[in-house]
């Protein structure tokens, strides 16, 4: 009886490992992880390139507002040049990519072909343009200021607008 119970043990200790379901299990658990890494990284990355845009927005148009109040009021000192000299360095985008419409804000004033391209329309405000969120006379002050961009999102670009 002892010898049976002696090869019995030694039997179970030579059977250790892992069945082919169990690997199976670990690799299908494994490969699901990794396509939810896969599907989240991209809008990350989207989420904060868009970030940075509004930071970036909400910069630029401070900016135009204190070359406005640096020059009384009025609205002949905005330009591009200036708006870059008052705000620096920004994130993403650069000097050439920020222009100044003194032109009335009309269904153009969506900017929704080009991400890296920014609109300051004086004499405008935000409201719905064209295909969405752009830049309008209609209730804007005369030294209104609406700066028009555009963000990514997940299959396509969002125009937007931020008034000062």
């Amino acid at each position: 009886m002892l010898n049976k119970l002696k090869k019995l043990q030694a039997q179970q200790q030579s059977d250790k490992g892992f069945t082919i379901i169990e690997v199976m299990i670990v690799l299908a658990i494994a490969g699901l992880i990794i396509l939810i890494v896969f599907l989240a990284v991209p809008a990350l990355q989207r989420n904060s390139r868009n970030t940075q845009r509004k930071s970036d927005i909400g910069r630029i148009a401070s900016a135009a507002q204190t070359v406005v109040n640096n020059q009384n009021g009025s609205l002949t000192g905005l330009t591009s040049a200036a708006i870059q000299a008052e705000v620096g360095n920004l994130g993403y985008y650069t000097a050439t990519n920020v222009t100044v419409s003194t032109t009335a804000a009309t269904a153009a004033g969506v900017n929704g072909t080009n991400k890296d391209t920014v609109v300051i329309y004086t004499g405008a405000t935000c409201g719905a343009v064209g295909n969405g969120q752009g830049a309008t006379t209609t209730g804007a002050a005369a030294r209104g200021i609406a700066v028009t961009y555009t963000t990514e999102g997940g299959s396509t670009d969002v125009p937007a607008c931020t008034a000062e």
